[in-house]
């Protein structure tokens, strides 16, 4: 009987040695990125929302972590604007090292080239990245990804840009079952639509609502996209231009944030969806500069009165590379 246990332990301790030997792995790269790898904000232009570069006379990044005042902060990224009273308001995710969470910070400009860190925004008992910040009747709405909270929810500016108050739950349940990352929403032909991302199957969910707080369904066509680690993952503001619409994927390949291709939405409709890749190359990806030397993985499109369009963007950057 000792020597049948010993032929079983053996192959088990085996396991379990490899077992422990790919966690630490894992755990050394996860310190590595933790002091190497650095999210900043930038701004980029162009003719159109998918064809974008450095902004001419603007020096990137206009925001880093440094900037943030009222808390330790290891990176800001997630940049999404909204234009009120002829100031640009910034809202993005930035790593409060203390509580080792993510919270939403604000910045403000009156001409896209200086902008002035104000403070934290929001911040729950739970990480929150990805501030869809937009405007409906009047009022300004955030959705930011707040997926530990196994939820998204839909928050509203008491005050605007410092109270935000969360008003319903559009989805809930475990993120391995629900799609909860990085929800991206956009109102058109008289619906509205979220677009969100399950990262277990690696798949684009597509919900429809008649109205803001719902009752929200799937899509018939969801999932708009399988398992896919290039394409499915929402990677900033859902845009129009024109006639045409548009969305954004962050590519996690290969490694997470990468780099940010675009779609021209052909169809959709409460029970149809259709898209097509605007460009075998992507919108944004890792540039000459040690800002994002080694990717970009977030787009914010806003058309200008003179007609280009301008965009808030994110970059990674090695600091052993720098």
């Amino acid at each position: 009987m000792t020597l049948v246990l010993s032929i079983i332990a053996i192959p088990l301790l085996a396991g379990l040695g490899l077992l422990v030997k790919y966690r630490i792995k894992r755990w050394k790269q996860k310190q590595r990125r933790q002091q190497n790898d650095v999210w900043s904000i930038g701004l980029y232009e162009g003719p159109d929302p998918v064809t974008l570069a450095p902004a001419a006379g603007i020096r990137n990044p206009i925001l880093t972590a440094k900037e943030v005042t009222d808390v330790p902060a290891r990176f800001v990224a997630d940049p999404f604007m909204i234009e009120q009273n002829g100031a640009f308001h910034l809202f993005f995710e930035l790593l409060n090292t203390k509580r080792k969470m993510g919270e939403i910070g604000h910045a403000v400009s009156d001409d896209l080239k200086t902008w002035r860190y104000s403070h934290v925004v929001l911040r729950e008992r739970f990480h929150l990245s990805y501030p869809y910040v937009f405007e409906h009747d009047g009022e300004m709405y955030m959705i930011p990804e707040c997926a530990k909270s196994k939820s998204i929810r839909l928050y509203k500016a008491a005050s605007f840009p410092d109270d935000w108050r969360p008003i319903v739950t559009l989805l809930h349940g475990d993120k391995r079952k629900v799609p909860l990352l990085d929800p991206s929403i956009v109102f058109h032909d008289g619906h509205w639509y979220l677009f969100s991302y399950m990262r277990k199957v690696n798949n684009l969910h597509l919900h429809v609502a008649e109205t803001l707080t719902g009752p929200w369904r799937e899509h018939p066509a969801s999932p708009v996209v399988r398992n896919s680690d290039h394409f499915a993952r929402p990677g900033g503001r859902v845009v129009k231009s024109g006639t045409e619409l548009y969305r954004f994927a962050q590519d996690g390949l290969p490694h997470y944030g990468s780099k940010v291709w675009g779609f021209r939405i052909t169809e959709l409709t409460p029970t149809s969806y259709y898209e097509e890749a605007v460009s075998e190359t992507p919108v944004i990806q890792a540039g000459q500069e040690s800002w994002n030397n080694i990717g970009m993985h977030t787009v914010d499109a806003h058309r200008m009165p003179d007609g280009r369009w301008i965009a808030l963007v994110d970059g990674l950057e090695d600091k052993l590379r720098s």
